[in-house]
């Protein structure tokens, strides 16, 4: 079981490296000269320090508002194979979201899974019991089924402090980055 103390970390560097490899994945893919689907989501729980600046392709989910959106952003990053928290420090808020992501993600998915195994099931046997598979509609011989992706839940260490102090000025990886906020720290 994952708590707290076991979460893994991610350094802004290392969180820095996957942004600009996910920039050049989707450039090529807008080239033409590869496939591309995003593999990374950063949630940014800040609430009403949410400004000065934020990581570029992040998603603001306020801490005060998770609880809620928390069964609708496991859908929603399903298929991310590496999701990463962060509030302004990353001690108390950031921590905590990805905690509770965790247990949702994993309290929601086995039953989704199970779903729609029992789905298949009654779409692949036939009305007449006589367990002869059919071909759903729409598939095509030889495709494969999408397979789970094995996620992995990270923390920004330092949060968006750590962040900023070391990328705020480099508009590839901050957007709305106000240097004149940041100048004296972080004041909250």
């Amino acid at each position: 079981m994952t708590t707290i103390g076991s979460l893994q970390r991610l350094s802004a560097t290392s969180l820095s490296k996957l942004i600009l490899a996910e920039q050049a994945s989707t450039a090529a893919a807008a080239a033409g000269t590869e496939n591309s689907r995003s593999t990374l989501a950063i949630i940014d729980v800040r609430d009403d320090d949410y400004i000065g600046g934020h990581i570029k392709g992040s998603q603001n989910v306020p801490s005060h508002k998770l609880d809620a959106m928390l069964p609708t952003l496991v859908r929603q990053l399903q298929d991310k194979e590496t999701v990463v928290f962060h509030c302004a420090l990353s001690q108390q808020r950031g921590p905590s979201a990805a905690l509770r992501y965790i247990r949702e993600r994993d309290r929601l998915m086995p039953k989704e899974v199970e779903t729609k195994l029992a789905a298949s099931v009654e779409e692949a046997v036939g009305a007449d019991g006589e367990g002869e598979v059919k071909k759903k509609q729409g598939e095509e011989e030889g495709e494969e089924k999408k397979k789970p992706v094995d996620q992995k839940v990270f923390v920004l260490d330092r949060g968006f402090v750590g962040w900023q102090e070391a990328f705020g000025l480099d508009e590839r990886l901050t957007e709305g980055y106000s240097k004149e906020l940041w100048r004296d720290g972080y004041w909250m």
